[in-house]
């Protein structure tokens, strides 16, 4: 039982340091950002959240700190564009 304790906290810490390393979506340039690119995503549905959440996913994966979307369209498909910074 003390097993599976252990190995269920270690479960909700990992859970945990995942989402705070997640990129946050900002409106304008944050102070002091470099740069890093561009990324594109793109969702099947008209559910603009989840091309937000792949966009945030795409940025954190390249080890961005924030992203602002630049560009969203489509209909049943939709396609995002994003500059990512750090």
């Amino acid at each position: 039982m003390k097993n599976l304790t252990k190995a269920i906290t270690a479960i909700v810490f990992t859970a945990a340091s995942f989402a705070t390393l997640a990129a946050t979506e900002v409106s304008t340039v944050p102070v002091n950002a470099q740069r890093q690119g561009v990324i594109n995503a793109s969702v099947f549905g008209n559910n603009l959240d989840e091309l937000q959440k792949s966009l945030a996913e795409k940025a954190a994966g390249q080890g961005a700190t924030s992203f602002q979307i630049i560009s969203a369209s489509g209909n049943n498909h939709l396609y995002g564009t994003a500059v990512i910074y750090k």
